[in-house]
Protein backbone atom coordinates (compact mmCIF):
# COMPACT_ATOMS: atom_id res chain seq x y z
CA UNK A 1 0.00 0.00 0.00
CA UNK A 2 1.43 3.60 -1.23
CA UNK A 3 2.33 6.13 0.99
CA UNK A 4 5.24 9.06 0.85
CA UNK A 5 8.33 8.50 1.14
CA UNK A 6 9.83 11.45 3.55
CA UNK A 7 8.79 12.24 6.60
CA UNK A 8 5.62 11.97 8.69
CA UNK A 9 3.96 11.03 11.75
CA UNK A 10 1.40 8.43 13.50
CA UNK A 11 -0.86 10.85 15.86
CA UNK A 12 -3.94 9.13 17.53
CA UNK A 13 -6.64 9.49 14.80
CA UNK A 14 -9.72 10.32 17.93
CA UNK A 15 -11.81 9.69 15.30
CA UNK A 16 -14.72 10.10 17.38
CA UNK A 17 -17.61 11.24 14.86
CA UNK A 18 -16.94 8.89 11.93
CA UNK A 19 -20.29 7.02 12.53
CA UNK A 20 -22.19 10.26 12.99
CA UNK A 21 -24.35 11.19 10.15
CA UNK A 22 -24.28 14.50 8.32
CA UNK A 23 -27.19 16.62 10.48
CA UNK A 24 -28.40 20.12 8.82
CA UNK A 25 -27.65 22.62 11.17
CA UNK A 26 -30.22 24.96 11.81
CA UNK A 27 -30.13 28.80 10.96
CA UNK A 28 -28.70 31.46 13.05
CA UNK A 29 -29.63 34.99 13.80
CA UNK A 30 -27.19 36.67 12.30
CA UNK A 31 -24.82 35.15 9.67
CA UNK A 32 -21.85 37.20 9.34
CA UNK A 33 -19.35 36.62 6.59
CA UNK A 34 -15.67 37.72 6.43
CA UNK A 35 -14.28 39.32 3.37
CA UNK A 36 -11.04 37.30 3.33
CA UNK A 37 -11.79 33.65 3.19
CA UNK A 38 -9.29 32.51 0.72
CA UNK A 39 -5.59 32.60 -0.52
CA UNK A 40 -5.25 35.60 -2.31
CA UNK A 41 -6.69 39.40 -2.53
CA UNK A 42 -9.77 39.95 0.10
CA UNK A 43 -13.13 40.13 -1.79
CA UNK A 44 -15.03 43.26 -2.34
CA UNK A 45 -18.76 44.06 -0.74
CA UNK A 46 -20.97 44.50 -3.50
CA UNK A 47 -24.26 45.16 -1.44
CA UNK A 48 -24.66 47.98 1.40
CA UNK A 49 -26.90 48.08 4.66
CA UNK A 50 -30.54 47.70 4.32
CA UNK A 51 -29.84 45.41 0.89
CA UNK A 52 -31.91 42.65 0.58
CA UNK A 53 -30.50 39.13 0.32
CA UNK A 54 -31.54 35.68 -0.58
CA UNK A 55 -29.72 32.53 -0.38
CA UNK A 56 -27.60 32.42 -2.83
CA UNK A 57 -27.16 35.73 -3.60
CA UNK A 58 -23.50 37.31 -3.85
CA UNK A 59 -22.67 39.52 -1.50
CA UNK A 60 -19.03 40.04 -2.40
CA UNK A 61 -16.95 40.21 -5.56
CA UNK A 62 -13.22 38.66 -6.14
CA UNK A 63 -10.81 41.02 -5.65
CA UNK A 64 -8.53 39.72 -8.29
CA UNK A 65 -7.50 36.98 -10.04
CA UNK A 66 -6.83 34.67 -7.29
CA UNK A 67 -9.30 35.85 -5.23
CA UNK A 68 -12.97 34.37 -4.44
CA UNK A 69 -16.60 35.91 -4.57
CA UNK A 70 -18.44 35.41 -1.68
CA UNK A 71 -22.25 34.21 -1.75
CA UNK A 72 -25.11 34.66 1.46
CA UNK A 73 -25.96 31.51 2.52
CA UNK A 74 -29.43 32.80 4.49
CA UNK A 75 -31.95 35.28 3.47
CA UNK A 76 -32.44 38.73 5.44
CA UNK A 77 -31.39 41.88 5.46
CA UNK A 78 -27.70 43.38 5.03
CA UNK A 79 -27.03 45.27 9.31
CA UNK A 80 -23.55 46.46 8.63
CA UNK A 81 -20.63 46.23 6.38
CA UNK A 82 -18.23 46.38 9.99
CA UNK A 83 -15.09 44.45 11.09
CA UNK A 84 -15.05 40.76 12.86
CA UNK A 85 -12.17 39.15 14.36
CA UNK A 86 -12.27 35.70 12.26
CA UNK A 87 -9.91 32.09 13.18
CA UNK A 88 -6.73 33.50 12.45
CA UNK A 89 -7.24 35.76 15.73
CA UNK A 90 -7.07 39.11 13.43
CA UNK A 91 -9.87 41.88 13.12
CA UNK A 92 -10.97 41.88 8.67
CA UNK A 93 -13.92 43.68 7.22
CA UNK A 94 -17.21 41.53 7.08
CA UNK A 95 -20.55 41.75 6.29
CA UNK A 96 -23.57 40.94 8.40
CA UNK A 97 -26.88 39.93 8.04
CA UNK A 98 -29.52 39.96 9.74
CA UNK A 99 -31.66 36.82 8.87
CA UNK A 100 -35.16 36.38 8.14
CA UNK A 101 -36.41 33.25 7.04
CA UNK A 102 -35.06 31.29 4.29
CA UNK A 103 -35.59 32.46 0.82
CA UNK A 104 -33.50 31.18 -2.00
CA UNK A 105 -32.41 32.43 -5.58
CA UNK A 106 -34.64 30.63 -8.23
CA UNK A 107 -31.41 29.71 -10.28
CA UNK A 108 -30.84 27.08 -7.61
CA UNK A 109 -31.12 23.59 -8.41
CA UNK A 110 -32.52 22.21 -4.96
CA UNK A 111 -33.96 18.74 -6.20
CA UNK A 112 -31.66 15.94 -5.05
CA UNK A 113 -31.82 14.22 -8.23
CA UNK A 114 -28.15 13.40 -9.59
CA UNK A 115 -27.12 14.98 -12.53
CA UNK A 116 -24.01 13.21 -14.92
CA UNK A 117 -24.47 15.07 -18.34
CA UNK A 118 -22.42 18.06 -18.72
CA UNK A 119 -22.01 19.22 -22.09
CA UNK A 120 -20.35 22.45 -21.51
CA UNK A 121 -16.69 23.07 -22.64
CA UNK A 122 -13.49 23.10 -20.05
CA UNK A 123 -13.22 27.21 -20.30
CA UNK A 124 -17.34 26.70 -19.86
CA UNK A 125 -16.66 24.62 -16.59
CA UNK A 126 -14.06 26.64 -15.12
CA UNK A 127 -16.02 29.71 -15.89
CA UNK A 128 -18.91 28.45 -13.63
CA UNK A 129 -16.51 27.39 -10.68
CA UNK A 130 -15.00 30.62 -10.56
CA UNK A 131 -18.77 32.26 -10.55
CA UNK A 132 -19.43 30.14 -7.79
CA UNK A 133 -16.55 31.42 -5.48
CA UNK A 134 -15.39 27.50 -5.29
CA UNK A 135 -12.12 27.35 -3.29
CA UNK A 136 -10.24 24.56 -1.73
CA UNK A 137 -12.38 23.53 0.53
CA UNK A 138 -9.33 20.98 2.60
CA UNK A 139 -8.21 24.67 4.62
CA UNK A 140 -5.91 26.23 2.52
CA UNK A 141 -8.66 28.06 0.61
CA UNK A 142 -7.08 28.42 -2.40
CA UNK A 143 -9.22 29.31 -6.09
CA UNK A 144 -10.41 26.38 -7.29
CA UNK A 145 -10.24 27.80 -11.09
CA UNK A 146 -6.64 29.72 -10.42
CA UNK A 147 -5.66 25.63 -10.57
CA UNK A 148 -7.36 24.91 -13.04
CA UNK A 149 -5.43 27.39 -15.30
CA UNK A 150 -2.47 26.34 -15.38
CA UNK A 151 0.78 29.23 -16.38
CA UNK A 152 2.13 28.76 -19.40
CA UNK A 153 4.10 25.95 -20.52
CA UNK A 154 2.85 23.78 -18.07
CA UNK A 155 0.13 20.93 -18.46
CA UNK A 156 -1.87 18.65 -16.56
CA UNK A 157 -1.49 14.99 -16.69
CA UNK A 158 -3.75 14.40 -14.04
CA UNK A 159 -5.98 15.47 -11.25
CA UNK A 160 -5.42 14.37 -7.61
CA UNK A 161 -8.43 13.96 -5.14
CA UNK A 162 -7.20 14.20 -1.63
CA UNK A 163 -9.58 12.73 0.76
CA UNK A 164 -7.62 11.43 3.11
CA UNK A 165 -8.25 14.20 6.37
CA UNK A 166 -5.05 12.84 7.73
CA UNK A 167 -5.98 15.38 10.64
CA UNK A 168 -6.61 13.69 13.75
CA UNK A 169 -10.29 13.93 14.66
CA UNK A 170 -11.59 15.40 11.81
CA UNK A 171 -14.46 13.29 9.94
CA UNK A 172 -16.32 15.37 7.65
CA UNK A 173 -14.47 14.29 4.26
CA UNK A 174 -15.06 10.61 5.39
CA UNK A 175 -18.85 11.31 5.58
CA UNK A 176 -19.20 12.89 2.44
CA UNK A 177 -17.85 9.87 0.38
CA UNK A 178 -20.30 7.47 2.60
CA UNK A 179 -23.35 10.24 1.98
CA UNK A 180 -22.87 11.75 -1.43
CA UNK A 181 -20.29 9.11 -3.30
CA UNK A 182 -21.68 9.84 -6.72
CA UNK A 183 -21.84 13.92 -6.28
CA UNK A 184 -18.21 13.50 -5.67
CA UNK A 185 -17.09 11.83 -8.74
CA UNK A 186 -19.56 13.49 -10.88
CA UNK A 187 -16.94 16.55 -9.26
CA UNK A 188 -13.84 14.95 -10.08
CA UNK A 189 -15.19 14.13 -13.76
CA UNK A 190 -15.70 17.72 -14.34
CA UNK A 191 -12.25 18.69 -12.61
CA UNK A 192 -10.58 16.34 -15.14
CA UNK A 193 -12.89 17.61 -17.93
CA UNK A 194 -11.85 21.33 -17.03
CA UNK A 195 -8.03 20.75 -16.68
CA UNK A 196 -8.27 18.65 -19.91
CA UNK A 197 -6.87 15.12 -18.61
CA UNK A 198 -7.78 11.73 -18.96
CA UNK A 199 -7.08 10.22 -15.25
CA UNK A 200 -8.45 11.20 -11.81
CA UNK A 201 -7.12 9.65 -8.72
CA UNK A 202 -8.53 10.19 -5.09
CA UNK A 203 -6.78 9.04 -2.27
CA UNK A 204 -8.25 7.31 0.30
CA UNK A 205 -6.57 6.65 4.00
CA UNK A 206 -6.86 2.70 4.55
CA UNK A 207 -8.67 4.07 8.26
CA UNK A 208 -11.62 4.24 6.00
CA UNK A 209 -12.58 1.07 4.44
CA UNK A 210 -16.82 1.37 4.37
CA UNK A 211 -15.56 4.65 2.36
CA UNK A 212 -12.73 3.05 0.30
CA UNK A 213 -14.94 -0.14 -0.70
CA UNK A 214 -17.90 2.21 -1.71
CA UNK A 215 -15.97 5.14 -3.76
CA UNK A 216 -14.48 1.68 -5.49
CA UNK A 217 -17.53 0.36 -6.80
CA UNK A 218 -18.79 3.36 -7.58
CA UNK A 219 -16.23 4.39 -9.68
CA UNK A 220 -16.66 1.52 -12.19
CA UNK A 221 -19.01 3.86 -13.97
CA UNK A 222 -16.70 6.78 -14.54
CA UNK A 223 -14.11 6.11 -16.78
CA UNK A 224 -10.83 7.14 -15.87
CA UNK A 225 -10.97 7.24 -12.12
CA UNK A 226 -9.10 5.57 -10.13
CA UNK A 227 -8.96 4.63 -5.57
CA UNK A 228 -6.15 5.04 -4.55
CA UNK A 229 -5.74 3.42 -0.73
CA UNK A 230 -3.07 5.38 1.06
CA UNK A 231 -1.10 3.56 4.04
CA UNK A 232 -2.29 5.78 7.28
CA UNK A 233 0.33 8.44 7.73
CA UNK A 234 0.16 12.75 8.78
CA UNK A 235 0.55 14.39 6.75
CA UNK A 236 -0.03 13.15 3.92
CA UNK A 237 -2.97 15.59 3.22
CA UNK A 238 -0.11 18.02 2.05
CA UNK A 239 0.05 18.44 -2.16
CA UNK A 240 3.27 17.32 -2.28
CA UNK A 241 2.94 14.35 0.49
CA UNK A 242 -0.25 13.08 -1.64
CA UNK A 243 1.25 13.45 -4.94
CA UNK A 244 4.10 11.43 -3.86
CA UNK A 245 2.09 8.80 -2.84
CA UNK A 246 -0.60 8.54 -5.59
CA UNK A 247 1.46 8.65 -8.81
CA UNK A 248 5.51 8.73 -7.20
CA UNK A 249 6.45 12.00 -8.13
CA UNK A 250 8.51 14.90 -6.32
CA UNK A 251 7.49 18.31 -6.39
CA UNK A 252 10.80 20.61 -6.44
CA UNK A 253 11.34 23.19 -3.75
CA UNK A 254 9.90 26.52 -4.31
CA UNK A 255 8.78 27.93 -6.79
CA UNK A 256 7.82 24.91 -8.35
CA UNK A 257 4.05 24.08 -7.86
CA UNK A 258 1.97 20.80 -8.11
CA UNK A 259 1.28 21.53 -11.49
CA UNK A 260 5.49 21.26 -12.53
CA UNK A 261 5.42 17.56 -11.83
CA UNK A 262 1.78 17.64 -13.84
CA UNK A 263 -0.67 17.23 -11.00
CA UNK A 264 -3.84 19.25 -10.10
CA UNK A 265 -4.92 18.70 -6.53
CA UNK A 266 -8.09 19.25 -4.83
CA UNK A 267 -9.78 18.80 -1.65
CA UNK A 268 -12.88 15.86 -2.01
CA UNK A 269 -14.97 18.57 -0.24
CA UNK A 270 -14.19 20.83 -3.45
CA UNK A 271 -14.98 18.09 -5.82
CA UNK A 272 -18.42 18.14 -4.10
CA UNK A 273 -18.59 22.04 -4.43
CA UNK A 274 -17.94 21.75 -8.16
CA UNK A 275 -20.05 19.65 -8.85
CA UNK A 276 -22.96 21.28 -7.11
CA UNK A 277 -21.83 24.65 -8.79
CA UNK A 278 -21.64 23.22 -12.16
CA UNK A 279 -24.57 20.95 -12.50
CA UNK A 280 -26.79 22.79 -9.21
CA UNK A 281 -26.03 26.34 -10.51
CA UNK A 282 -25.34 26.46 -6.58
CA UNK A 283 -22.50 28.67 -5.30
CA UNK A 284 -20.53 27.70 -2.46
CA UNK A 285 -22.35 28.79 0.82
CA UNK A 286 -22.37 25.90 3.17
CA UNK A 287 -20.57 23.09 3.64
CA UNK A 288 -19.62 20.19 6.21
CA UNK A 289 -17.98 20.74 9.47
CA UNK A 290 -16.97 18.69 12.16
CA UNK A 291 -17.46 19.54 15.76
CA UNK A 292 -15.86 16.60 18.01
CA UNK A 293 -13.48 16.23 21.01
CA UNK A 294 -13.15 13.88 23.95
CA UNK A 295 -15.41 15.59 26.13
CA UNK A 296 -18.20 16.28 23.90
CA UNK A 297 -21.34 15.01 24.72
CA UNK A 298 -22.44 14.20 20.76
CA UNK A 299 -19.66 14.93 18.30
CA UNK A 300 -21.34 15.07 15.11
CA UNK A 301 -20.93 16.75 11.48
CA UNK A 302 -23.20 19.48 10.40
CA UNK A 303 -24.18 20.95 6.90
CA UNK A 304 -23.55 24.31 8.18
CA UNK A 305 -24.05 27.99 6.09
CA UNK A 306 -21.14 29.96 5.96
CA UNK A 307 -21.33 32.75 8.63
CA UNK A 308 -23.03 30.91 11.08
CA UNK A 309 -21.11 30.96 14.58
CA UNK A 310 -19.11 28.38 16.14
CA UNK A 311 -21.49 28.56 19.38
CA UNK A 312 -24.27 27.60 17.31
CA UNK A 313 -22.47 24.28 16.13
CA UNK A 314 -20.93 23.78 19.80
CA UNK A 315 -24.36 23.53 21.14
CA UNK A 316 -25.94 21.16 18.58
CA UNK A 317 -23.02 18.60 19.88
CA UNK A 318 -23.83 19.27 23.39
CA UNK A 319 -22.51 22.26 24.82
CA UNK A 320 -19.40 23.54 25.60
CA UNK A 321 -18.11 20.74 28.43
CA UNK A 322 -16.90 22.02 31.72
CA UNK A 323 -13.37 20.59 30.94
CA UNK A 324 -12.66 22.90 28.09
CA UNK A 325 -9.36 23.99 27.92
CA UNK A 326 -9.18 25.39 24.21
CA UNK A 327 -11.45 25.35 21.18
CA UNK A 328 -9.72 24.76 18.22
CA UNK A 329 -10.47 26.30 14.79
CA UNK A 330 -9.55 22.71 12.60
CA UNK A 331 -7.49 19.90 13.87
CA UNK A 332 -5.03 19.05 16.93
CA UNK A 333 -1.77 19.61 14.43
CA UNK A 334 -2.65 22.14 11.94
CA UNK A 335 -5.72 24.50 13.58
CA UNK A 336 -5.47 27.14 15.72
CA UNK A 337 -6.98 28.14 19.04
CA UNK A 338 -10.18 30.94 18.73
CA UNK A 339 -10.09 33.87 20.82
CA UNK A 340 -14.08 33.29 21.17
CA UNK A 341 -16.85 30.81 20.09
CA UNK A 342 -18.63 33.91 18.19
CA UNK A 343 -16.13 33.43 15.32
CA UNK A 344 -18.74 32.41 11.93
CA UNK A 345 -18.14 29.41 10.18
CA UNK A 346 -15.81 30.22 6.72
CA UNK A 347 -15.34 28.16 3.07
CA UNK A 348 -12.20 26.26 5.23
CA UNK A 349 -13.93 26.09 8.36
CA UNK A 350 -13.66 21.66 8.12
CA UNK A 351 -13.66 21.26 12.16
CA UNK A 352 -14.07 22.58 15.82
CA UNK A 353 -12.41 20.52 17.90
CA UNK A 354 -13.34 20.90 22.05
CA UNK A 355 -9.96 20.22 23.93
CA UNK A 356 -9.74 19.56 27.53
CA UNK A 357 -7.76 21.01 30.28
CA UNK A 358 -5.29 18.27 30.62
CA UNK A 359 -5.07 17.78 26.38
CA UNK A 360 -4.81 21.61 25.97
CA UNK A 361 -1.81 22.01 27.94
CA UNK A 362 1.35 21.88 27.00
CA UNK A 363 4.34 20.26 28.36
CA UNK A 364 7.08 22.42 29.86
CA UNK A 365 9.75 23.24 26.80
CA UNK A 366 13.47 22.01 27.50
CA UNK A 367 16.23 22.49 25.92
CA UNK A 368 17.04 20.84 22.78
CA UNK A 369 19.06 17.73 23.24
CA UNK A 370 19.89 17.08 19.15
CA UNK A 371 17.87 14.22 18.85
CA UNK A 372 17.01 15.10 15.72
CA UNK A 373 13.55 13.61 15.65
CA UNK A 374 12.40 16.54 14.39
CA UNK A 375 14.09 16.05 11.10
CA UNK A 376 12.96 12.41 10.73
CA UNK A 377 9.49 13.42 10.79
CA UNK A 378 9.71 16.95 8.34
CA UNK A 379 8.19 15.44 5.39
CA UNK A 380 9.80 18.61 3.51
CA UNK A 381 13.08 17.19 4.49
CA UNK A 382 13.75 20.31 6.46
CA UNK A 383 15.96 21.25 10.06
CA UNK A 384 12.95 22.63 12.11
CA UNK A 385 15.55 22.39 14.89
CA UNK A 386 17.63 24.64 12.89
CA UNK A 387 15.32 26.95 11.57
CA UNK A 388 13.72 27.47 15.10
CA UNK A 389 16.75 28.90 16.34
CA UNK A 390 17.75 30.86 13.39
CA UNK A 391 13.76 32.69 14.17
CA UNK A 392 14.87 32.95 17.70
CA UNK A 393 18.21 35.05 16.92
CA UNK A 394 16.46 37.13 13.67
CA UNK A 395 18.86 35.31 11.47
CA UNK A 396 16.44 36.18 8.54
CA UNK A 397 19.26 35.77 5.71
CA UNK A 398 20.37 32.44 6.82
CA UNK A 399 16.21 31.20 7.65
CA UNK A 400 15.59 31.66 3.98
CA UNK A 401 19.04 30.06 2.45
CA UNK A 402 18.05 26.98 4.66
CA UNK A 403 14.27 26.91 2.79
CA UNK A 404 12.61 28.13 5.65
CA UNK A 405 9.43 29.20 2.96
CA UNK A 406 9.33 25.51 2.00
CA UNK A 407 7.73 24.61 5.37
CA UNK A 408 4.27 23.39 5.19
CA UNK A 409 3.28 23.86 8.83
CA UNK A 410 2.24 20.48 9.28
CA UNK A 411 3.28 20.59 12.88
CA UNK A 412 5.21 17.00 12.95
CA UNK A 413 8.24 18.50 14.17
CA UNK A 414 6.73 19.77 17.16
CA UNK A 415 4.52 16.53 17.68
CA UNK A 416 7.84 14.53 18.06
CA UNK A 417 9.92 16.74 19.70
CA UNK A 418 10.70 14.92 23.84
CA UNK A 419 11.82 18.12 24.60
CA UNK A 420 8.16 20.20 23.89
CA UNK A 421 10.00 22.96 21.95
CA UNK A 422 7.63 25.08 20.45
CA UNK A 423 9.40 24.60 16.88
CA UNK A 424 5.79 25.05 14.60
CA UNK A 425 5.39 28.17 16.36
CA UNK A 426 8.89 29.50 16.30
CA UNK A 427 8.90 28.84 12.17
CA UNK A 428 5.50 29.91 11.73
CA UNK A 429 6.88 33.44 12.87
CA UNK A 430 10.02 32.86 10.89
CA UNK A 431 8.51 31.76 7.70
CA UNK A 432 6.09 35.10 7.82
CA UNK A 433 9.05 37.14 8.68
CA UNK A 434 11.12 35.75 5.71
CA UNK A 435 8.35 36.00 3.19
CA UNK A 436 7.45 39.68 3.94
CA UNK A 437 11.36 40.51 3.30
CA UNK A 438 11.13 38.99 0.25
CA UNK A 439 8.15 40.54 -0.83
CA UNK A 440 9.48 43.48 0.08
CA UNK A 441 12.32 42.65 -1.85
CA UNK A 442 10.69 41.79 -5.07
CA UNK A 443 8.58 45.06 -5.17
CA UNK A 444 11.78 47.38 -5.72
Amino acid sequence: MKTFRIGGVHPAENKLSASSAIEVLGLPKQAVYPLSQHIGAPAVACVAKGDVVKVGTKIADAGGFVSASIFSGVSGKVAKIDSIIDASGYRKPAIFIDVDGDEWEESIDRSEALVKECDLKPEEIVEKIKNAGVVGMGGACFPTHVKLCPPPGSKAECVIINAVECEPYLTADHRLMLEKPEEILVGVSLLMKAAKVEKGYIGIENNKPDAIKLMQEKATSYPGIEIIPLKVKYPQGGEKQLIDAVIGRQVPAPPAIPISVGAVVQNVGTAFAVYEAVMKNKPLFERIVTVTGKSVEKPSNFLTRMGTPISKLIDAAGGLPADTGKVIGGGPMMGKALVNTEVPICKGSSGVLIMNYKEARRGEARPCIRCAKCVNACPMGLEPFLLSTLTSFDEWERAEKEDIVSCIECGSCQFTCPSNRPLLDMIRLGKSTVMGIVRARSAK
